[in-house]
């Protein structure tokens, strides 16, 4: 077995890198002092959701108190873990005005709680008084301000222009729906439902909270590194194996931790220098690992924060339906990329890995109870229970798994970091999920949602391709400054209804935008997950993005092959008909990956690799059988004119040796 401490970044150089290309872990390493009061309020809010999560307390509180403690210790941690500018990450301590600014976002927030009888009643008739107005101003403001700390400046960018259109829209030509006065907007962004605490919010601090915190618990109890060495000893064998390895560590990894960027730093800091070590580019390892991690996010079970909001948007299906939908998707996308990764070894003449530096099947197979917390809350939200208790089940599964054998068992210390660590990873998706709101909520109360959609469709015509590739192009671009679930967010309020008026399914809609918020991760120019990886392999960052977009061809076809073949998502489909649907769209992504990787049975002629690109759109083509068998005869011409030249213009062994 390789040495994995030698090849893989020591802690600090992984959270160097992740500050570098991630705005969510660019926090503070040394806050000196005020250390004690970031543990208590992060511990607190993690305990919080474990309390209100036990049905026999009552669940969750209704939606403003449940909301304003969530949103309000978020925001308080926030600036006291996220410096104003980039470069305090390492400065010791906490500024004043940081500590000043922290308090008052947390008791700006904190006033729903205090006067939540007050602003559910009378105030909705008698009217709100300006201290309520003022309240909600500061809140607003801190929001904004602590979202652009732990998630970037876009979104800010994007929400200040939806505050902007809520109080100026009515000058604005054939968008003009805005004009209410700031009283007016204050109130409904930050003491109604339709907002900062809408479904977002909502759904963050019930369900997306607690499996972020399994995630934690998962890492604490070594599940992680057991995926890896599950996929390096299941495909570490075989030609570029490394590669293969990497690609399958993502896709489990990625089950459980939902984030492009954070899953390439962990994972790449082992699986990078491993490909470069069995001679891959260094431009493809990055790629290789960026696609796969990226791939995460659409990995049921947790597939992103951004699924669990989705089973809110549809209203047709639930979170356990979502996670059946999306596994042949997620299947196909991974095999796109695991074809990519083959055809590249094939082209470098790349073998597989010895068997003295792969993991013992035997010992993996000792280990496999690491696995059982998954399983539990797969069962139990396949079976119909709640997103809440399936998580609370699969935590204290977690919990009772680690004490089986020694090296995984929890410490008192073990225990407080997780609860600490639980809330300081939900922090990011809390503000991002808080300010899509405000998006959301300006769209939604001024009508702003309905003039987009009208406008794609007037702009698209009757043609379904032409509105598809429109929203696709909306949301790689909105993706390249938004996280995930802020994008979906966005994109679902905004371009899904246009998709939806045309006719395509709810479901279909809906994951068409939320792939394509995912794939920006990795499309050039902004594809910060391929940085990432680039900055672990030391490659040329551009480079490395064009190559994970090759790679992850896949991501950019199935959205499509979903909308036109709804079956794919298993709507209205039969066994027969799913089955066809995944055996022409393997083929029609092994064609086009091949032509992506320059490489197929052998080199390729210039007019090969077009006639197989031909191919391969044509097997995915929809609903039409002579095109598909029409492509499949291509596919399996080329396959076999590149066999016979490959037999031809290879020598044999005893060539080789005369």
């Amino acid at each position: 077995m390789v040495d994995k401490e030698k090849e893989m970044l020591s802690e600090e150089e992984q959270q160097e890198m992740l500050a570098k290309y991630d705005k969510e872990s660019s926090f503070r390493q040394n806050t000196g002092k005020w250390k004690w009061v970031i543990s208590f309020l992060a511990i607190s809010l993690t305990v919080f959701h474990l309390w209100r999560a036990f049905p026999q307390n009552g669940g969750p509180l209704v939606y403003l108190m449940q909301g304003s403690v969530h949103l309000g210790t978020a925001m308080g941690l926030i600036f006291l873990l996220y410096p104003f500018r980039r470069t305090g990450i390492k400065k010791v301590g906490i500024p004043w005005y940081d500590v000043i600014l922290a308090f008052l976002s947390m008791g700006s927030v904190y006033y729903i709680l205090f006067r939540y009888d007050w602003i559910t009643g009378p105030a909705r008739i008698l009217g709100f008084s300006n201290l309520d107005i003022a309240v909600a101003t500061i809140g607003i403001v801190l929001l904004l301000e602590a979202t652009r700390r732990a998630v970037g400046i876009p979104i800010i960018v994007i929400a200040s222009l939806a505050i902007i259109y809520g109080l100026y829209g009515t000058n604005i030509p054939y968008f003009g729906h805005g004009g209410f006065d700031w009283p007016g907007l204050a109130r409904r962004l930050f003491f109604t439902s339709d907002a900062i605490f809408g479904t977002p919010i909502q759904i963050s601090s019930t369900y997306i909270f607690l499996f972020l915190f399994f995630g934690v618990m998962l890492t604490k109890t070594g599940v992680g590194q057991y995926f890896n060495d599950l996929a390096f000893g299941a495909t570490g064998r075989f030609t570029g194996g490394t590669a293969k390895a990497a690609v399958a560590a993502s896709a489990l990894q990625g089950m459980v931790t939902g984030s492009s960027v954070a899953n390439t730093v962990a994972s790449g800091s082992f699986t990078i220098p491993m490909m470069k070590r069995a001679k891959f580019r260094p431009e493809f390892a990055a790629a290789a690992e960026a696609s796969a991690s990226t791939g995460g996010q659409i990995m049921p079970p947790i597939m992103g924060a951004a699924a669990f909001i989705m089973a809110e948007y549809v209203s047709s299906v639930s979170y356990s339906d979502i996670i059946v939908i999306g596994i042949i998707p997620a299947m196909l996308y991974f095999t796109g990329v695991f074809m990519g990764t083959h055809f590249e070894a094939k082209r470098y003449g790349i073998t597989g890995l010895p068997k003295s530096e792969l993991p013992s099947m035997k010992g993996l197979a000792k280990r496999a109870d690491l696995l059982l917390p998954l399983i539990v809350i797969v069962s139990m939200l396949v079976n119909g229970f709640t997103p809440t208790y399936a998580a609370l089940t699969g935590i204290g599964t977690a919990f009772l798994v680690s004490f089986f054998r020694k090296d995984t068992r929890m410490k008192p210390r073990d225990i407080v970091d997780a609860f600490e660590q639980g809330a300081r990873v939900a922090l990011p998706v809390i503000a991002a999920c808080a300010t899509a709101g405000i998006i959301v909520g300006v769209v939604v109360f001024t009508g702003l949602g309905g003039k987009i959609a009208g406008g794609l469709l007037e702009i698209a015509g009757d043609s379904l391709f032409l509105l598809l590739f429109f929203t696709m192009i909306a949301c790689i671009l909105l993706g390249m400054g938004l996280p995930t679930t802020a994008n979906y967010v966005v994109t679902a309020s905004m371009a899904a209804p246009a998709l939806m008026a045309y006719g395509v399914p709810d479901i279909a809609a809906h994951m068409f935008v939320f792939y394509f918020g995912i794939v920006a991760d990795i499309t050039p120019p902004v594809c910060l997950a391929a940085y990432a990886g680039s900055g672990i392999a030391k490659a040329n960052p551009m480079k490395a993005g064009v190559m994970a977009f090759k790679l992850a061809i896949a991501g950019f076809i199935i959205p499509y092959v979903f909308v036109y073949n709804p079956a794919l998502l298993l709507q209205d489909a039969d066994v027969l008909t799913v089955v066809q649907l995944v055996i022409t769209a393997l083929l029609g992504m092994a064609a086009i990956s091949a032509t992506m990787m320059n490489y197929f049975v052998y080199s390729f002629k210039w007019y090969e690799r077009l006639i197989l690109l031909a191919a391969g759109i044509m097997l995915i083509y929809p609903e039409n059988l002579v095109i598909e068998l029409s492509g499949f005869v291509l596919f399996v011409l080329i396959g076999y004119i590149q066999h016979k030249r490959k037999k031809r213009e290879t020598p044999t062994n005893a060539e080789s040796n005369a």
